[in-house]
């Protein structure tokens, strides 16, 4: 489980500006990931164009399932993680 994890945060692409990744898709995406309330078939749905064979939708589910499981508090840092990363001085603020 931890592997697939880590498949996933190495795919998603962090491209640094500031209030966000400057990608609206992949900030929707992130947001659902630490979304509670987004279910697993709804987050599916959401990657359902980038997902291409069914390991991978395989992985996805897990990979949403892994958040699912986590609190609010846990999740809360993550969002307080990202917004870190993307804000942080070695992140550029124009492409």
């Amino acid at each position: 489980m931890k592997l697939v994890v880590l498949f996933m945060l190495v795919t998603i692409p962090i491209c640094c500006y500031a209030s966000g990744s400057g990608c609206s898709i992949l900030d929707k995406i992130v947001n659902s990931t630490i979304d509670s309330s987004v279910s697993e078939s709804d987050y599916l749905e959401l990657v359902k164009p980038y997902v291409h064979e069914p390991f991978t939708e395989n992985s996805v589910k897990k990979f949403k399932q892994c958040f699912l499981s986590q609190d609010q508090e846990t999740l809360d840092n993550v969002d307080v993680m990202t917004n870190a990363i993307y804000d942080s001085e070695d992140c550029p603020e124009s492409s």
